[in-house]
């Protein structure tokens, strides 16, 4: 009888744990507050049609960028400070194209390639101030594994694991305090995830985006000095003045994912304290 109450226990401690299916789908999501993080000025497009459907439903959504994205690129006339200037442009220009205005995106100004060597102490007291200043309701960003460490490149790794590590620090009013004392601001306990760029097999959740292929395509153009020969020659701001311009349209649709005829983006969804983001329940 012992044995059986510790299981039932058990089991009730962890259902805010494993929760992990929205009971509520993602494309009926409307008045929420989503911030997303990332680490470069171009990973929310890995989301470019959840976030022009979710931003179409009526949500609030928000961008916070840990890096200026100043070191990416193979052009050998492009200086940090100008290639930090273009790729701020690209990622409002692109935002823009889902829907997103430049007032909902901070970029905190980190170099590209380095964000594992920024003050971890500052980089985690910036990330809690906004996630305690936009109260998301839904936090979206690379995911930090479950069970296990997910291997990014090194910006993504950093990035992956300072947002988990926020995310558990804004909650609590001791931590951070000065933020809450002298800004105004109140913990906040994120109570929703939607991780991108995680192993497939974990993935539990799948967004029908056909209605915004388009504007994902439309805004994943606006990466120029990325994902075009702009890589090696930037040429500007205007896709009509590069040769391979039809290349990059083609790029960007062959990497939307097809699923029985439609097409979609995946996250690994999860719902709970954030103490469980990363871990399945115990037993």
């Amino acid at each position: 009888m012992k044995t059986i109450n510790k299981f039932i226990l058990l089991f009730i401690i962890n259902i805010p744990l494993c929760f992990s299916q929205p009971k509520t789908p993602i494309s009926e999501w409307v008045g929420k507050t989503i911030l997303l993080i990332g680490a470069h000025p171009d990973d929310d497009h890995l989301s470019h049609g959840t976030l022009a459907m979710l931003k179409a439903n009526g949500n609030n959504i928000y961008i916070v960028t840990l890096t200026t994205g100043n070191v990416g690129t193979k052009d050998p006339n492009m200086s940090k400070t100008d290639l930090s200037k273009i790729r701020r442009q690209e990622q409002i220009d692109a935002m823009k194209e889902i829907g997103l205005s430049e007032e909902n995106y901070v970029n905190l100004g980190y170099d590209d390639g380095r964000l594992e060597f920024a003050d971890k102490e500052e980089t985690i007291g910036k990330l809690v101030h906004y996630i305690r200043k936009f109260k998301p309701d839904v936090l979206m960003s690379f995911d930090p594994g479950f069970n296990y460490q997910v291997w990014h490149k090194s910006d993504h790794r950093a990035a992956a694991y300072l947002t988990a590590d926020a995310v558990r620090a804004a909650e609590w009013p001791l931590m951070y305090e000065g933020d809450i004392i002298h800004n105004n601001l109140d913990a906040h306990l994120v109570p929703e995830f939607l991780f991108y760029g995680g192993n497939i097999k974990d993935k539990n959740t799948t967004v029908n985006i056909d209605k915004y292929v388009n504007q994902r395509v439309a805004a994943g153009a606006k990466y120029l000095s990325q994902w075009s020969s702009g890589w090696f020659n930037y040429l500007g701001s205007d896709i009509n003045n590069y040769p391979d311009k039809e290349n990059v349209y083609k790029k960007i649709r062959d990497r939307i994912k097809i699923v029985n005829g439609v097409s979609v983006e995946q996250f690994r969804h999860y719902k709970g304290i954030p103490d469980g983001m990363g871990r399945s329940p115990r037993d």
